[in-house]
């Protein structure tokens, strides 16, 4: 569907420059934005590069592992019936300070693990193996839904990839925006926590 948006869209501006004899102006703005799109992944391929290995790094040297520690309460009482040693809680972890940070590339892979690992407690669960609610095959658990939901309403304390873009279109002051992601993100996460509360309590109920 969006192909066919963003097809549309691109059609719609060449037929309109055409009608409006602007075709120049087109042919400019498509090889000014081809450049400007190159720059931007190699400013993004360097921002990309560091924060993934400084987790890397982290992560070799127990730091992620002391902090899913520590996180070992809001995990709780997110996922209540996860159990408690269950390997998903790492990943989860991960994926949340990893975003927190504003590094989506360095949490998706332990979002993709954790996902994995909330499917496979679902199989424990249907062969008896595991405690908690037993849902069809196909069906997402309770688990997977809240990891989701929070995953996409995203807290962010540092948003890494807006900086990058700010400071590589010019603005003198790229990290201006953190106080208002800050707030953003925090009222996104919270109406997510609450929704997935109030949903697992109709379930529940």
């Amino acid at each position: 569907m969006l192909n066919y948006l963003w097809a549309g869209m691109i059609l719609i501006g060449i037929v309109f420059g055409a009608f409006n004899g602007r075709m120049q102006d087109i042919t400019n703005a498509a090889l000014d934005s081809s450049k400007d799109a190159v720059t931007l992944c190699i400013t993004m391929i360097g921002v990309m590069a560091f924060w993934t290995g400084i987790m890397e790094i982290a992560s070799r040297a127990g730091i992620i592992q002391m902090a899913s520690r520590k996180m070992r309460p809001l995990l709780r009482f997110l996922f209540p019936r996860l159990p408690e040693e269950h390997k998903a809680n790492e990943h989860i972890a991960t994926n949340f300070i990893a975003n927190i940070l504003g590094l989506g590339w360095a949490a998706t892979p332990a979002g993709l693990r954790a996902m994995a690992e909330l499917k496979n407690l679902e199989e424990d669960r249907r062969a008896g193996r595991a405690p908690g609610p037993v849902r069809r095959r196909g069906i997402a658990g309770n688990e997977m839904c809240t990891f989701l939901i929070i995953n996409i309403s995203s807290l962010q304390l540092i948003p890494v990839n807006v900086i990058a873009y700010r400071s590589q279109y010019g603005s003198v002051n790229p990290a201006g925006i953190i106080g208002a992601g800050i707030v953003a993100t925090a009222v996104s996460t919270g109406a997510a926590v609450i929704f997935c509360k109030m949903m697992d309590r109709k379930k529940r109920e």
